[in-house]
């Protein structure tokens, strides 16, 4: 599914976070009264929307796909670009790689592997990405005894067509060019 340039950073962690250490203070005893007051803000923060990059860090993306995808707005961009041109499965194989090398369960391993081979890898997946018979082979392999390294192979080749392919075409589009103003 595509998502925009939607709000990225949250304010409303950090006050959520904040509220956490408040009432952790509750659960011990009170010296007086005064702690049990809570601060309430009168007016409720909007959540911050991702920051848009200057455009000398937009420059940047020219020479790295990983700057591009390592940047919050930049992978949005891109992710947006990409919808545009009916081809988002490989940003969305891409991302969910990133997702599974930092599944730290065994159980969850195996279960967002078996979803990423079923979206992404078998034939005729609904969201199949373009990698060769080979691949396609030692990532089936790999996926025997799922670890975080099973989908290594696989996402450095769509990540190399993304870079030759797609991201020529980024930079030369609208949604580039509106950034670098």
């Amino acid at each position: 599914m595509c998502k925009g340039l939607a709000a990225l950073p949250h304010t409303c962690l950090e006050r959520a976070k904040e509220i956490k250490t408040k009432l952790g203070t509750l659960l011990q005893k009170p010296d007086s009264a005064i702690d049990f007051i809570i601060p309430y803000q009168e007016k409720p923060e909007k959540p911050a929307k991702a920051l848009k990059p200057s455009p000398e860090e937009v420059l940047q993306w020219r020479d790295s796909l990983e700057k591009l995808l390592q940047n919050p707005y930049g992978l949005a961009s891109f992710r947006s670009f990409l919808c545009s041109e009916f081809s988002e499965e490989n940003i969305e194989f891409w991302v969910a790689c990133e997702d599974y090398k930092k599944t730290k369960s065994p159980v969850k391993m195996e279960e967002k592997a078996k979803r990423i081979y079923e979206e992404f890898i078998q034939t005729e997946a609904p969201k199949e990405v373009n990698i060769d018979h080979f691949t396609k082979a030692v990532t089936m392999k790999n996926l025997v005894e799922p670890s975080p390294s099973s989908f290594d192979m696989a996402q450095k080749r769509i990540f190399a067509l993304m870079e030759k392919d797609s991201l020529p075409r980024f930079m030369r589009s609208e949604f580039y060019q509106e950034l670098i103003k």
